[in-house]
């Protein structure tokens, strides 16, 4: 374990024994860092977060916060991040609201200087956030998500594997699987085909999700017209059955965000 003689470290921490903390880190009680992970200098890593192993940490970096939540009243909450993740400079990721409930990071990310996720958010793996990308409560990000920079995303908001927000979005409602969204307010304007073949995607299966895409979004249809469209004239598969799945749970949610909890509009 190679901890700079300046740095901080509760002695309830469990750093693991190849752990680096760099100059002036300070380590909060009931951490959990595994191996090879490094802290580059003046990283803060809160109480009750776990850091997975061989994460890189760079400067400014604070960890674990309490959630900037007025529902907060001190409760234990915690921050579980995963492997390999990439933090740069100054980004801050805050722990949940709510006794016992975690704010959760996957693994193999890469989270860009001054981005932020808030408190209860779900980040899956391999996602990609470009600087001063901002996500806020609840949100839920799923696998092989790609933010452009300077990102904003409504609390609750959902976000599909493979889709992309292009940069200086304003994101407040979900954004279906496989799409590109973007501008102010957001939209979806493509499917992201880049992002589907770098992941292996069948040319098939492509084809047939451009299809839906043009069913969705460039006939005039509303919604449900769209989803039935798509269940009737596009070959079923496991994406095509995830998207409409997911365009489902979008139709009986609230303003857009299938996850969010407030299903009554204000009178």
């Amino acid at each position: 374990m190679r901890i700079h003689p300046t740095a901080v470290v509760d002695p309830s921490a469990n750093l693991a024994e190849d752990v680096t903390v760099g100059p002036f880190c300070a380590i909060g009680a009931d951490v959990s860092i595994g191996a090879r992970t490094r802290l580059e200098s003046h990283v803060v890593i809160e109480p009750l977060t776990t850091l997975g192993e061989d994460c890189t940490v760079k400067q400014g970096a604070v960890l674990g916060g309490q959630p900037q939540d007025h529902k907060y009243k001190g409760e234990r909450s915690y921050l579980v991040i995963g492997d390999r993740n990439m933090i740069r400079e100054f980004v801050t990721i805050h722990r949940a609201t709510g006794e016992e409930e975690a704010t959760r990071i996957g693994d193999d990310n890469m989270i860009m200087a001054y981005c932020h996720i808030g408190h209860n958010a779900i980040m899956g793996n391999g996602i990609i956030m470009a600087n001063q990308v901002g996500i806020s409560g609840h949100c839920l990000v799923e696998d092989r998500v790609f933010f452009g920079g300077i990102v904003g995303i409504h609390q609750f908001v959902r976000i599909g594997k493979f889709a992309m927000v292009g940069g200086m979005s304003k994101q407040v409602t979900d954004v279906p699987p496989f799409m590109m969204a973007d501008g102010r307010p957001s939209e979806v304007v493509g499917l992201n085909v880049l992002g589907l073949r770098r992941a292996g995607i069948p040319p098939k299966v492509r084809a047939d999700l451009k299809q839906a895409f043009r069913l969705l979004y460039r006939n005039n249809m509303n919604l449900s017209q769209g989803i039935e469209a798509v269940y009737n004239e596009v070959e079923p598969s496991e994406e095509r059955d995830y998207l409409l799945e997911f365009l489902s749970n979008i139709r009986q949610g609230y303003a857009g965000r299938q996850n969010d909890p407030n299903r009554q509009r204000p009178r």
